[in-house]
């Protein structure tokens, strides 16, 4: 996406907090929004009041956004708050950036021989009191009865069936205040069940144990407040129990956790990434707002969304200018008092701050938080673009004086060597025993079998890693490059030191992973990948490892940081790749050898 023609303000900077926002109707072209290229199907031909849509392939269908917006203004009220039952006319907000895009994408289903709804999962993730049940109800509504989906099956989960009922209540709300729909549909009150006998269909809440929904065939599923879920087991038997149905839809919202390592911050980080790049999963839609904690944070939103009169102004969490962002309904049917006064408390009781970030600015309180930006990652192939295979990067390089870092994990699993070139490139080697790679292939899709097939992976025979392939490899980067020194974690092990030396000479630097270490080479990568002085060729390996890793900061030294390694055994991810060429950033820190005194007095003296 396009830079942001004027920097953001940095955390140092001030506004006045009565100096009153910038609130100007929003209105993003939805013909604008990142969609596949593909002309598959006919002319779309789809017709409200006189308004048909001409358009064929993947396309943003206008009179399919209509009837939903139509939906919520003609048959629904709002059940309760400030605009207790006046008609439900949807924010411009809710409009243009949820509503329409999530029911106006369509694409061409050659299963169905039709054009259905592009996204089949969306992720809503702001702040609390924005009004998210009353249009997670109105959502709910349209697809129970208003979807053309007979014997439409709708869910709804929470943590439990209380909490799940939050969403369910106003539904019932609105159907009672609805002529329409209160012909149309019975409340069922005992079993929590709406029930539209006309399609056959019904919505009702479910108690969050996956183990008992495994029959169910949902049209729509809806997982309140993610951030309570144990873990992903309800969330996946549902996902599982769509493909009878021809356009479904599960949508997750919820506010940030304070668990970096629980389902609930899995689920909110793939949301951002596929914010920051859409092409991720096209059949996702995400609707991300948090108030950035960092100024890498802040940079990074004013590059996705550049001009955004509503983005934060700085890193101030009680300058009002900053709050609008993750409360996109505040002024209108959230109040800015209330916010005033939470803030307030906040500021005066530490102990009630957190609870302010996590809940009103929706910030992760975390000391662990996801470290690389994607779309700083992505653009920083090179200008030839992403290299054909490993051995195209080698011929590139080679004859290059460079620093290596080697990460070099147990037996059983992977080891990486990173090499950084004085022009900014990096090239990596990968091992791994052979009996890993089915386990990872289940966790990337499958691409993990096909890196190694096309050499980015060197998988060695049987359940442990080849040491002597790894000498050997190393051995051989020795002949082809001018590596300078070896930067490797003390955990390595000294056999491995020594042989390393005796078959190279190469001098060999101890390190780890701590923050005293981690700081300097971690801000340095930053700083590169900001200024365009990095270049990784496309690396799908290292891709893969920077999308995951995540950095930890000491709460009493926000500017200390180091990375964190996954529990490799439960989430199948792997870093590897990034603390090698950390370690070989540290190398390159250090600069060149000081040259030796016959280098430059000669041999005489």
């Amino acid at each position: 996406m396009a830079a942001t023609t004027t920097r953001p303000a940095t955390a140092t900077t001030r506004r006045p907090t009565s100096a009153r926002p910038r609130r100007r109707t929003l209105r993003p072209d939805p013909n604008r929004r990142w969609r596949p290229a593909s002309r598959k199907g006919g002319v779309c031909g789809y017709t409200l009041d006189g308004k048909t849509c001409g358009k064929r392939g993947t396309h943003y269908c206008e009179p399919r956004a209509d009837r939903v917006v139509a939906f919520f203004a003609e048959l629904l009220v709002h059940p309760a708050g400030a605009l207790a039952n006046t008609r439900f006319v949807l924010a411009p907000w809710q409009e243009w950036e949820i509503v329409r895009p999530l029911f106006g994408e369509v694409h061409w289903s050659a299963q169905w021989g039709r054009y259905v709804r592009r996204y089949t999962r969306a992720s809503l993730v702001m702040a609390r009191k924005n009004g998210k049940s009353a249009l997670l109800s109105g959502i709910l509504l349209y697809l129970l009865v208003g979807d053309g989906e007979e014997s439409a099956e709708v869910y709804g989960a929470a943590a439990n069936t209380r909490q799940a009922a939050k969403v369910f209540e106003p539904c019932v709300k609105m159907v009672r205040k609805s002529p329409v729909l209160a012909r149309r549909l019975q409340h069922i009150r005992n079993a929590r069940r709406l029930v539209d006998e006309q399609t056959g269909s019904h919505y009702e809440v479910i108690p969050s144990d996956a183990d008992v929904e495994l029959g169910h065939s949902p049209h729509a599923f809806c997982l309140d407040e993610v951030l309570s879920q144990p873990d992903g087991s309800l969330w996946e038997a549902m996902s599982t129990a769509t493909g009878a149905r021809t356009q479904p839809l599960l949508l997750a919202i919820t506010t940030e956790t304070k668990d970096g390592a629980s389902f609930g911050s899995e689920f909110i980080d793939e949301a951002d990434r596929v914010l920051e790049d859409p092409t991720r999963a096209p059949h996702h839609f995400v609707f991300v707002r948090k108030t950035p904690r960092t100024q890498d944070e802040l940079d990074r939103l004013h590059r996705l969304f550049p001009g955004r009169p509503d983005l934060p102004v700085s890193l101030d969490p009680w300058d009002e200018a900053n709050w609008y962002w993750a409360n996109p309904a505040l002024g209108s049917f959230l109040s800015l008092a209330a916010l005033r006064q939470d803030a307030a408390e906040a500021k005066l009781k530490p102990s009630v701050e957190n609870g302010f970030r996590q809940f009103r600015l929706n910030q992760r309180v975390s000391l662990t938080s996801r470290w690389i930006h994607m779309d700083l990652w992505n653009s920083r192939v090179g200008e030839a673009g992403p290299a054909p295979g490993p051995d195209w990067i080698a011929e590139l390089l080679a004859g290059q004086r460079c620093w290596a870092g080697l990460d070099l994990s147990s037996k059983l699993d992977m080891t990486a060597f990173a090499l950084v070139f004085p022009g900014g490139e990096v090239s990596w080697r990968f091992w791994i025993p052979e009996s890993v790679v089915p386990v990872l292939d289940e966790h990337t899709g499958g691409l993990f079998g096909e890196w190694c097939d096309d050499g980015w992976v060197t998988t060695t025979e049987g359940d442990t890693i080849d040491y002597d392939r790894i000498y050997d490899d190393i051995e051989a980067d020795h002949r082809r490059y001018g590596i300078v020194d070896i930067t490797y974690d003390k955990w390595s092990g000294e056999p491995v030191r020594q042989e390393i030396v005796k078959r190279t000479r190469l001098r060999m630097v101890e390190s780890d992973t701590t923050y005293l270490r981690m700081t300097p080479p971690m801000a340095e990568l930053e700083r590169r990948l900001k200024a365009n002085e990095l270049v990784h060729f496309g690396n799908p390996v290292a891709r893969w490892m920077a999308d995951v890793v995540e950095c930890k900061r000491p709460r009493d030294d926000p500017d200390r940081m180091r990375p964190v390694k996954p529990d490799r055994s439960k989430t199948g991810r792997r870093i590897d790749g990034i603390p090698a060429v950390l370690f070989a950033l540290d190398g390159a820190l250090r600069g060149m050898p000081a040259p030796s005194v016959y280098e430059t007095r000669g041999m005489s003296g």
